[in-house]
């Protein structure tokens, strides 16, 4: 009797192998297949604007169906106050100034296609990890990371050079020269020391030479013919910032080639809307990710006659509601083609609302809501808190409210991990994972501090103490706001990051976030028993983290920043470049 006893559990022993072989994964199916990814980034928007943050006067219906349909980030973080170095730290999930993307004078952002600094060709971005991944990698909208480097062609710092298989956009930035019936916008005080150091090189140059034709000045003629380069090239810089801004920047692109110089503003929004569901459209039968990059809400606005005088908020809020029209005609094109429980969809803003962009009574920049200051603040929580929304069916919990710090850097980590992908080991990344903490896995972010910059000065520091809740900040630097507390720089047009316009800290101004998200009333000694505690903490792991910097090129430099005749992209025969191809389509 025992031996066919032995005999039959010896009997069960292959088919329980077998059928827990056949066994499902705990982990859910959709987590180890490689989800589709939408991105869509806004430009400018203000986390007040929108209203499943708070706005109930401007129509956000279809984002706030993304939020209620998934998760909502209240402290989501930008890692700059500006687009370019905003947008380079998303793409490679590190702080700018670890790429040299962020500025070390006041021009914080690339300036002119013609320029020669953007995002470095040995940055490793999130599409170019999922493009190696298998995923077919679009970007359509604005890109404001350079275009060329030596020549006219090279495309260095093209989106098709850092993983996009498909580009259709801007590679600037909108501005209001863009349409001819705004106020240029181009920055009148870059144009005036642009002048002024064409004068100097110019009087430097003229000295030398006549120096050298009088034997007062040992001068060689190599040293002499640079410095007439220098002249010249500053000249050209100058002279091609009065009416040829159109021309030079407010292009249009379709991969390699352009397609529209200057753009034709009144199609613009059509034709972003039509790439991003076609691009969708193609890309059905395998994973992709689409980073749609609007141009919206970023003056000029543009805004088609449709909605036009809808909103309770002039142009800007009638170019919002536009947006998320936009961002509803996409959600409906993944519905279309059956891929809504395939597809993590993420919506953020680069950075705060531009409070000092204002006509006369009209107000054309964002608002941040409860948050003190605005774009180009590097420290105060309006330049740098956004919206931040996840959508995955199925795998998200929908309706789920996080208030944890995250930042925008993590987009990297989250999509590469998704798409099976592996982290650069040769370089420091600052994002971390979001999956488990928007899976309800983790209690808390990975995050426990966070460094927010103003160009490469660090202005303020995040401390999210886990165990206590608390969320401390300490601001070092801040700018001086014009008039006196009116919360922006209104005679400057944008807040500085140094020198007199900025009041230095020390001991540093501290604030309790999770009880004064306003960052209202500063703590001191006197009222924090914790402050010299968590001004150390805080200082020392400031310490560590500029332990982890090493130096690189500077790509905002003067040099890289100022206009060059050999590297602006043209249509035709430069400089008459013009053309219309969407026209003759």
């Amino acid at each position: 009797a025992s031996f066919l006893l032995l005999c039959f559990r010896t009997s069960l022993i292959p088919p329980l192998i077998f059928g827990l072989l056949l066994q499902p994964p705990l982990t859910q199916p959709s987590i180890i297949t490689q989800p589709n990814i939408v991105l869509l980034m806004a430009d400018d928007l203000g986390i007040g604007d929108v209203g499943c943050y708070g706005n109930d006067t401007i129509r956000t219906p279809n984002i706030d169906l993304l939020a209620k349909e998934g998760v909502k980030l209240t402290q989501h973080i930008a890692a700059a106050p500006l687009c370019t170095p905003s947008r380079a730290a998303f793409l490679t999930g590190r702080y700018p100034l670890r790429s040299g993307m962020d500025a070390i004078n006041n021009y914080r952002v690339i300036f002119w296609n013609g320029g020669s600094g953007g995002l470095p060709p040995n940055e490793t971005t999130f599409a170019k990890i999922l493009q190696q991944q298998g995923y077919s990698t679009g970007l359509i909208g604005k890109w404001h990371q350079g275009v060329n480097c030596e020549s006219r062609n090279d495309h260095c710092h093209h989106p098709l050079n850092h993983g996009f298989d498909y580009f259709y956009g801007m590679p600037f930035t909108l501005i209001s020269d863009c349409q001819p019936t705004e106020t240029p916008e181009m920055d009148r005080v870059f144009r005036g020391k642009l002048w002024l150091y064409t004068q100097m090189i110019g009087l430097v140059t003229l000295t030398a030479a006549l120096g050298r034709l009088t034997g007062l000045i040992s001068v060689s003629w190599k040293t002499l013919t640079c410095l007439a380069g220098f002249s010249l090239l500053f000249f050209a810089s100058w002279f091609s910032s009065y009416g040829f801004v159109q021309r030079w920047n407010c292009i249009m692109m379709r991969n390699h080639e352009v397609t529209e110089q200057p753009m034709v503003t009144d199609r613009t929004t059509t034709l972003i809307l039509r790439e991003s569901i076609s691009f969708i459209e193609r890309n059905k039968h395998k994973p992709f990710l689409l980073f749609l990059s609007f141009l919206h809400s970023h003056t000029p606005l543009l805004t088609t006659e449709k909605f036009l005088g809808r909103s309770h908020h002039g142009l800007y809020g009638d170019n919002v509601e536009e947006m998320d029209w936009m961002v509803g005609q996409v959600l409906n094109a993944i519905d279309k083609e059956g891929l809504r429980n395939t597809t993590l969809v993420y919506f953020a803003s680069d950075h705060g609302g531009w409070l000092e962009r204002q006509e006369g009574n009209r107000q054309l920049g964002g608002w941040n809501g409860i948050y003190k200051g605005g774009k180009a603040m590097g420290g105060w929580e309006g330049g740098i808190r956004v919206p931040g929304i996840f959508r995955w069916p199925g795998v998200l919990p929908a309706g789920t409210v996080i208030d944890e710090p995250t930042s925008l850097m993590d987009i990297y980590p989250t999509v590469v991990h998704l798409a099976g992908g592996v982290l650069p080991q040769d370089r420091v990344i600052d994002g971390r994972d979001l999956m488990p903490l928007l899976q309800g896995r983790v209690e808390h972010s990975e995050h426990e501090f966070l460094f927010h910059y103003c160009g490469i000065h660090l202005h303020a520091v995040r401390w999210h103490q886990k165990d206590s809740g608390a969320i401390w900040k300490a601001h070092y630097v801040t700018p001086i706001f014009h008039p006196l507390g009116a919360g922006a720089c209104y005679d400057r047009g944008f807040c500085p990051c140094f020198g007199e316009g900025v009041t230095h800290h020390n001991p540093p101004l501290l604030f309790d976030l999770s009880r004064d998200p306003s960052e209202a009333k500063p703590l001191s000694a006197d009222t924090e028993p914790l402050f010299d505690t968590v001004i150390g903490k805080i200082g020392r792991a400031v310490e560590e983290h500029r332990r982890t910097l090493t130096p690189v090129p500077e790509q905002l430099s003067m040099y890289n920043v100022v206009w060059k005749p050999w590297l602006q992209p043209c249509c035709g025969t430069f400089p008459f470049c013009w053309c219309d191809k969407e026209g003759d389509n």
